[in-house]
């Protein structure tokens, strides 16, 4: 995958992950919370690895 899909895959589940909190914020729902907070991360390391490869000229 190259640089850009990382970064938009990351972007997407960064702010899919924002959203699930704020659900769960809004329902009281701990598990809804802790889902979103992992999705935000997942996407935090996938929008770090675009930003890698960037730097890198995808050569990895």
């Amino acid at each position: 995958m190259g640089e850009f899909k990382d970064k938009t895959k990351g972007l997407a589940n960064e702010a899919a992950g924002n959203a699930k909190q704020a659900v769960g914020d809004a329902t009281d729902n701990e598990r809804l919370r802790a889902e979103g907070a992992a999705q935000e991360r997942k996407g935090e390391a996938q929008n770090l690895t675009g930003k890698v490869k960037g730097a890198l000229g995808d050569k990895i």
